[in-house]
């Protein structure tokens, strides 16, 4: 009896045991004596000491990978030093004396004695070259022989220059085309991987000045406009996006560089936006009783003047979009007020009017505010000094030079060599006034010479034949565009200081390819000249880029 009993007894603890083993098995306890459990313990201290030098000898790997590729950033080695760390963390020593700024403010003395005493290195200001070709100095380039490498030249006649002079004036240059960005700039200046306050700033601010190896002084010459060839490039038709199937007769720039007028007659008024790429079109206004002879936008940029074989002329006023028709004016007979000139103050318009009449209109009013009266015919006008001046010629060979204070004549003179005069125009500041005349010929005078009583020209013009339709000067008076309507590519850029013209204008008309310009009916330079638009009889208007002026 006590056999049956104590039987299911053993079995009942056994399978207690065997539960409790897999119990801990399962959680991940050894199963034995105490001597196991102490051996079990070693191997796990053993492979916990394996895994964490295996770590460290990887983050050792990683610093010297690290040190090899950037160098030790965060404790940079001083020469001289034998013994190598355990570790090997410095394999790269990185000098940081050759890059320390030497404040202004420092005597040369005490740069010496400081390098002397403290054992260190004196460094190179901040800018100086760390190394300089020999060889550059040694060796002469030629400016001139290479056509892309002339707008390099300070002087015209300029030819050889030294390699270093050459390097100079390639940065420069390379400066000058792709200017830096401000968000491109750093906000401070880091001595040493230290930010500077703004106080201390204001010490090495003479740095910021060095940043470019431009002139710190640029002088006037270096704007000079070289004689010779002109730099330019053709660019998209300004009216590509609307081109006319009629003549153009104006082209006018805005003030802003931006916005390009043309009118013809087709009887429509089309802007612009110029770009040099699209040049997208913005508006195009249709004048149903008036083919558009001329068009102009006022020098303040706030009105448009328009104008045909009529009695009347038009006024279009940007801000309001809105056209006002104004004439025919009070007690004049004129059949056609199709020819006029605006002020540069924007305060008075000139009509040519019938038997060598002037007629004054206000822009403000849109009246008659006097009249000045010639000998013979006005066949052209152009004003002078900001409009206190206007100048006009005509059929009696004579150019006249009126005072708009005094409605008065300063003086008159007979134009060199010529019996009737088509075409006026004087530069921005009123120094120089070119008349072109029925026989192709065009005169160059200083202003401040002819009223003085010398009516000798400083430069006569003949390369046409044709009579001269239009002229116009460039914002800065450098180059002097000369037109004539009766013959294809009839067109001359003078190079104004020299009085010289550009050989290689008008283009030939195999580059571009079909760049022919046709019949030139008008032309007209941006505000700062960088680009010149010309009108042709084909309803198109060409599109140039002058690379010597940077800005629109």
């Amino acid at each position: 009896m006590s056999l049956s009993q104590n039987a299911p007894t053993s079995k009942a603890k056994k399978r207690e045991e065997l539960k409790k083993q897999y119990k801990d098995v399962e959680d991940g306890e050894e199963i034995g004596s105490d001597d196991d459990l102490t051996r079990g313990k070693r191997r796990k201290t053993d492979k916990e000491k394996e895994k964490e030098k295996l770590e460290e000898s990887e983050v050792v790997e990683m610093k010297k990978l690290e040190n090899l590729i950037f160098g030790s950033l965060y404790s940079p080695a001083t020469f001289g030093k034998e013994e190598e760390e355990e570790d090997g963390s410095a394999l790269f020593h990185v000098d940081r004396s050759a890059v320390r700024q030497i404040p202004d403010y420092e005597d040369d003395a005490d740069e010496e004695l400081s390098g002397e005493e403290n054992g260190q290195v004196v460094g190179i200001r901040k800018g100086e070259a760390a190394w300089e070709d020999e060889e550059e100095k040694q060796i002469n380039v030629d400016i001139a022989s290479v056509n892309r490498l002339r707008k390099l030249r300070k002087e015209e006649n300029e030819g050889l220059i030294s390699g270093s002079e050459y390097i100079a004036r390639l940065r420069a240059h390379h400066a000058k085309l792709n200017p830096g960005t401000d968000w491109a700039r750093p906000d401070s200046q880091m001595i040493d991987g230290e930010s500077l306050d703004d106080d201390d700033t204001q010490v090495g601010g003479v740095d910021d000045i060095l940043r470019t190896n431009e002139d710190l002084v640029v002088k006037s010459r270096g704007n000079k406009l070289c004689a010779g060839r002109l730099e330019y490039s053709k660019l998209v038709d300004a009216n590509a996006a609307d081109p006319s199937n009629w003549p153009i007769n104006s082209v006018h720039f805005h003030q802003n560089a931006q916005l390009l007028l043309t009118a013809g007659l087709d009887r429509r008024l089309r802007f612009f936006q110029i770009d040099g790429k699209r040049n997208t079109k913005i508006q195009s206004i249709f004048l149903e009783d008036c083919p558009i002879h001329k068009a102009a936008f006022l020098p303040n940029g706030s009105q448009v003047i328009v104008s045909g074989r009529r009695k009347f002329f038009y006024s279009f006023d940007l801000e309001k979009a809105q056209f006002d028709k104004i004439g025919p004016l009070v007690g004049r007979e004129e059949e056609s007020l199709e020819q006029f000139e605006v002020s540069q103050d924007s305060n008075t318009i000139a009509f040519i009017g019938n038997e060598g009449y002037i007629l004054l209109v206000s822009t403000k009013t849109k009246e008659l505010i006097g009249t000045l009266k010639m000998n013979g015919s006005v066949r052209s006008l152009a004003f002078s000094d900001n409009g206190k001046h206007l100048l006009s010629s005509g059929g009696d060979g004579q150019v006249y030079v009126w005072d708009l204070r005094t409605m008065k004549c300063l003086y008159k003179g007979v134009d060199e060599g010529s019996t009737c005069g088509t075409s006026l125009c004087s530069s921005l500041n009123g120094a120089l006034f070119a008349s072109g005349t029925d026989r192709g010929i065009v005169n160059i005078y200083k202003k401040s010479e002819f009223v003085g009583g010398k009516r000798k020209p400083i430069k006569t013009v003949d390369n046409l034949t044709s009579k001269i339709d239009f002229m116009k000067f460039n914002h800065d008076a450098q180059i002097l565009a000369i037109v004539s309507t009766k013959n294809k590519n009839s067109v001359k850029l003078v190079h104004v200081p020299s009085l010289t013209v550009f050989s290689n204008w008008p283009p030939p008309n195999s580059t571009p390819p079909n760049s022919t310009m046709h019949y030139p009916r008008c032309l007209d330079f941006s505000p700062r000249s960088g680009f010149m638009a010309m009108g042709n009889a084909a309803g198109k208007v060409l599109l140039y880029k002058l690379h010597h002026y940077q800005n629109a």
